[in-house]
């Protein structure tokens, strides 16, 4: 099973490696595709942006993608960054769990 599976948009992880080491922030967007992530106020860059009909020109920043390698899921009832797992609950259906203290994140 793919890292992919278990961090899905809105949910807050920390960098645990490069630049932006010990920031928080919320998921924009997974491309799942290229295995990264886009997270709110990390990895931002300054780009020069053109004029087009619905935008000004100017310098803007703009969120990049992130590796899923360097970042960890951080759970909303512990708040310790940690990795998901899955577990089937009696009814068949599929949720996700944090590993340090056994919540169910759904």
């Amino acid at each position: 099973m793919s890292t992919m599976a278990n961090i899905k948009k809105n949910d807050t992880v920390r960098v645990i490696t490069g630049k932006d080491k010990g920031k928080a922030g919320k998921v924009l967007r997974v491309l799942a595709k290229d295995e990264k992530v886009i997270v709110e106020n990390v990895n931002v860059y300054k780009k020069h942006q053109k004029q087009g009909p619905n935008r000004e020109a100017g310098i803007v920043d703009k969120a990049m993608p992130i590796h899923l390698s360097n970042v960890q899921a951080v759970c909303p009832k512990c708040s310790e960054a940690t990795s998901f797992r899955r577990k089937a609950l009696s009814d068949g259906k599929r949720v996700r769990f944090c590993r340090k203290c056994g919540e169910t994140i759904e």
